[in-house]
């Protein structure tokens, strides 16, 4: 179970980033309001999960699957810039994801 805290804790992660950028600097209520909300879920799900998972597995995967997500939100909705190299970076933070996974005893 304590994997899919973490999964939804970083599927909320994603969401807060996106959120964030909406909000414009916290100027605008709605996507203001609804980056605190995903990040204290975000936040309490980690802390669930990290109940029987290890630190540093965790807090890898939760991360990873924000910057990875973060980067495909940001090209795929926002238009940012999709290069080799930023493509090359999200490939390789995934390959550190499955291998902290795979190294994880729980």
């Amino acid at each position: 179970m304590a994997w899919i805290y973490l999964l939804v804790a970083g599927i909320l992660e994603i969401v807060w980033a996106f959120s964030m950028k909406k909000s414009e600097g916290f100027t605008l209520l709605v996507p203001s309001a609804v980056t605190i909300m995903t990040m204290i879920a975000s936040f309490g799900l980690l802390a669930i999960a990290m109940r029987s998972l290890p630190l540093g597995t965790a807090y890898t995967i939760w991360t990873g699957i924000g910057a990875v997500g973060a980067f495909v939100v940001g090209v795929a909705i926002l238009g940012e810039a999709f290069t080799i190299v930023r493509v090359l970076a999200a490939l390789l933070i995934v390959a550190g994801i499955v291998l902290m996974k795979l190294s994880s005893p729980s």
